[in-house]
């Protein structure tokens, strides 16, 4: 599964979210349910466990539902779930830790010790703009945010999902045609803190940030590019925004 805001199971999860933020947790969790009969692979099965788990009062019947979304995780080998690590086993501990099992709680602890920060991803990575640009240029921190025009960036921004890259290239300034870059990172390079275990477990838009630049050596040609409507809820949900980007 690519990480979309369109996928069903993904739109399901919001919903869910947006109904607890309402204070109605029986429509949350019939949605998170829902989420979880209509999964297809492992990696949405994950994705609605662990809703399922956090919607959870009893600390057993979270436990089980976190397990059961690591073992998705594992199962699924894949680098968006991966990301989750860190976050799954926090919980799994906290759990542990609320059922009086010390010496579970303090494996876990160290299991989420052990991956805080790593970055499993190996590419290829992309950016989406509006620039036209050539192979062998180079994408520098310091342009204006595509959301708050006011503010410069201290780093530069990639994801390793092409359709995100062509999302960002959609939501980009400008009239010009989208483009969505291969590129090399020259430095070291960092999860995004603004979407990390935010919403989402983990990294799930395998979003990155990094101070040194970015290397273009290709040009993807195709990219899933999102419907006007979809486009513009998007634009929307950004107008509607009222957290702070972290630089």
């Amino acid at each position: 599964m690519e990480f979309s805001p369109f996928n069903s199971i993904v739109k399901l999860c919001i919903k869910g979210m947006i109904m607890e933020e309402q204070d109605k947790p029986e429509e949350a969790e019939k949605l998170f349910e829902q989420g979880w009969v209509e999964a297809t692979d492992d990696v949405e099965k994950f994705l609605a466990a662990y809703y399922i788990a956090q919607h959870q009062k009893i600390s057993s019947e979270r436990l089980k539902w976190f397990e059961t979304a690591l073992q998705y995780v594992l199962k699924a080998n894949d680098n968006t779930a991966k990301s989750a690590f860190y976050s799954l086993y926090i919980k799994i501990a906290e759990c542990y830790e609320e059922l009086s099992d010390p010496e579970k709680a303090k494996e876990y602890n160290e299991l989420a010790i052990s991956v805080k920060d790593k970055i499993f991803d190996k590419g290829p990575f992309y950016h989406g703009t509006k620039a036209d640009l050539q192979i062998g240029d180079e994408l520098i921190a310091g342009g204006n945010s595509n959301y708050k025009a006011e503010l410069k960036m201290n780093h530069i921004y990639f994801t390793a999902l092409v359709n995100g890259a062509g999302l960002a290239a959609a939501l980009a300034k400008g009239d010009a045609p989208e483009r969505v870059y291969i590129v090399e990172p020259t430095g070291v390079f960092e999860n995004d803190p603004n979407l990390t275990d935010k919403k989402f477990p983990g990294n799930m838009t395998r979003s990155y940030r990094s101070e040194a630049p970015l290397k273009i050596v290709g040009e993807a040609v195709e990219w899933s590019k999102p419907s006007p409507e979809e486009l513009q809820k998007f634009r929307g949900k950004l107008d509607n925004n009222k957290g702070e980007i972290i630089n």
